[in-house]
């Protein structure tokens, strides 16, 4: 009980955080965006990390090269059982901000949101590394490809697509019956082109209050899912310390040149992960621990 309360608090701290840590929506430079209590890696090396007990085929040797790693990914095999995570009130989702693992099971997780950016070559990059990736779309900006995003989905990575509203709205400045329309009408279009229900929602900026976890559950979401780490352009922010925790879930973006400052989405994910292997963590699959 107090672990759930602890997880719940840091979900609703993580919240607050998120106008700040890199953001869906508005036009500042993604360092712009950061709240004080944020901090960035600095320094960061392309230390070699251990190789990967998944990568066997001599193709996944020759992957992570072609895509400037040092070394091969380390993923996370399915856990026997899944974690014990918060219970959610009557009618409402739990807010997960991170995976309640064992505090040696160096496991983290990627999640990408919005998918403005549709880069082909981002395609080939998870395709070849087979980075599981819980996807959360927002149909205003995704729409204009599906076919990019069930691409992505369907590469052999068990990525998956999950619920960021119809047009991005900050939840808690609307009404009920508006967040269940944002939540809903997502959840429609994603079935009626993906052909299934998503499970997972993450509210725009962070943002949500009592009405959009009701909203949630009666659009048929499992969980509410936040992030403790975000990805800028060159290094992570982290809403606490400085440096990943066992169980985080990190919080990129399908992001262009135009805001990353001349990067291209897979120069930055090259860096993501190279931050992850020198911090020496795997990658899960998220929906494989909710």
């Amino acid at each position: 009980m107090k672990y759930a309360r602890r997880l719940v608090a840091g979900s609703l701290a993580a919240g607050a955080l998120a106008l700040s840590l890199t953001g869906c929506g508005d036009g500042a430079a993604p360092t712009e965006r950061l709240g004080p209590r944020a901090k960035a890696t600095q320094g960061a090396s392309d230390a070699p990390a251990s190789p990967s007990a998944s990568a066997s085929a001599p193709a996944a040797d020759e992957a992570y090269r072609k895509w400037g790693l040092t070394g091969p990914l380390e993923y996370a095999p399915k856990p026997a059982q899944k974690p014990q995570v918060p219970k959610a009130g009557p009618g409402k989702v739990p807010v997960i901000d991170r995976i309640p693992v064992a505090p040696d099971d160096k496991v983290v997780f990627l999640t990408f949101d919005d998918g403005a950016e549709k880069d082909p070559e981002f395609l080939k990059m998870a395709a070849d590394l087979k980075l599981p990736i819980s996807m959360f779309l927002t149909d205003s900006v995704a729409s204009s490809d599906y076919g990019h995003f069930e691409k992505l989905r369907d590469n052999g990575s068990g990525s998956t697509v999950n619920n960021h509203t119809l047009t991005h709205p900050n939840l808690r400045t609307l009404s009920y019956e508006a967040q269940k329309q944002q939540i809903c009408g997502q959840q429609d279009r994603l079935e009626k082109r993906f052909g299934q229900r998503p499970p997972l929602f993450r509210p725009p900026f962070g943002n949500y209050n009592d009405d959009t976890l009701r909203a949630a559950s009666e659009c048929g979401v499992s969980s509410l899912v936040l992030w403790r780490v975000s990805m800028q352009i060159n290094n992570f922010q982290y809403a606490e310390g400085s440096a990943l925790k066992p169980g985080d879930i990190i919080l990129a973006h399908f992001r262009g040149p135009a805001e990353l400052k001349g990067s291209t989405e897979t120069q930055m994910t090259t860096r993501m992960l190279q931050r992850i292997q020198e911090q020496g963590y795997r990658i899960g699959r998220l929906e494989d621990y909710l």
